[in-house]
């Protein structure tokens, strides 16, 4: 018999790929969305279409206690993937009270609705490489955390819920601790995308300047396709438990800069230090990058490197893409949509004439 997941989150990239990998496996698949959220529609309008008997979406909101009774009682999942959140650290210090509402607060809600319905379902809660804040790399499931964000702290909170219900009530609970996991349906509003959106744009001739924030900060990024199997992996296990997913490789902002400009084919030439650097177009000294004071973060971490070895011998988790593999994807991914889109205009204007 065909197994039933719920997955919360379902327009972000996470939520989007995870719903192919088991649509794929023949799940039946209910995807959580809020009444407004807009992203990837498209996306979860093709899933639809291509899945009418095993893709169902529903309205929802994380900080609605009702919902999950109702919810879990209605769809009866075998398994939970708990993927929405207030994602954007930086946001996170404008809405601190929201972030721990949806972050913290609303796992403890489904995970009331599991205790008290006594349902015999199988949750995975996306925790984050955010988590350890600014301990020392590499980090794995026995690093001390030190959160340095309201979000960090949120997740934190919903972290040891999990384990706390695993350990009180017998729930099969388990945290996935994933180190930054990137893709072309990326929020465009995180660093990456924001690089490869511009640069397309660039590339398509417009005289823009590429304004980001600290440019040393060091990330561990893997592709979210490899990720969203891991979170699958772990539900399979017979014994909940919690798992680092990450690729075990540190880059900085800018060498992703370095990356998607010279796969584009643009070599770049740094100028300056701190909030004065920039990055010149080495053939025609045009500025294409420059730091805006503004975009930095009120605590930064500053390098996340990643040590996926449990995951690698218990769930045998291994990432297929590799950082330049990523940086071509999302870079191809940009340029093309913007392609679609100047032509799209231009026969539309043609239409109007």
């Amino acid at each position: 018999m065909a197994k039933t997941a719920l997955i919360t989150g379902v327009t972000g990239q996470d939520g989007l790929y995870l719903a192919a990998l088991l649509l794929a496996k023949g799940y039946q698949v209910h995807g959580l969305r809020l009444y407004d959220a807009a992203p990837q529609s498209q996306t979860l309008d093709e899933l639809s279409l291509q899945f009418p008997q095993q893709f169902f979406l529903h309205y929802g909101d994380m900080v609605d206690s009702g919902l999950w009774v109702r919810l879990l009682d209605q769809i009866r999942p075998d398994e939970i993937y708990n993927l929405a959140a207030l994602s954007q650290v930086g946001i996170s210090f404008d809405l601190p009270e929201a972030s721990a509402q949806i972050n913290a607060l609303g796992p403890l809600r489904l995970l009331e609705a599991i205790r008290v319905l006594q349902r015999p379902v199988r949750l995975y809660q996306a925790s984050s490489s955010e988590m350890f804040g600014n301990a020392p790399a590499p980090q794995n499931e026995d690093t001390p955390f030190a959160p340095c964000s309201p979000y960090a702290a949120a997740k934190l909170y919903a972290y040891w819920l999990v384990r706390t219900y695993r350990d009180s009530y017998g729930i099969h609970a388990s945290n996935g601790i994933l180190f930054n996991h990137e893709s072309p349906r990326r929020g465009e509003d995180f660093v990456t995308r924001k690089i490869t959106k511009a640069l397309a744009a660039i590339l398509a001739g417009d005289d823009i300047v590429l304004r980001l924030g600290n440019l040393a900060s060091q990330r561990d990024w893997g592709h979210a396709r490899d990720y969203v199997e891991g979170m699958w992996r772990m539900l399979q296990q017979p014994v909940p438990d919690d798992y680092v997913l990450a690729s075990g490789e540190t880059r900085s902002v800018r060498d992703f800069v370095m990356a998607a400009f010279s796969y584009a084919g643009i070599d770049l030439v740094w100028r300056g230090q701190g909030v004065e650097e920039t990055a010149l177009c080495k053939h025609n000294g045009r500025v294409m990058v420059a730091v805006d004071p503004a975009l930095f973060r009120p605590a930064d971490i500053h390098c996340l490197r990643g040590d996926a070895a449990k995951a690698r011998r218990v769930l045998g988790w291994q990432p297929h893409y590799d950082f330049m593999s990523l940086v071509r994807d999302m870079v191809d991914a940009d340029r093309a949509a913007l392609s679609s889109r100047i032509k799209q205009e231009y026969t539309d204007a043609l239409a109007a004439e």
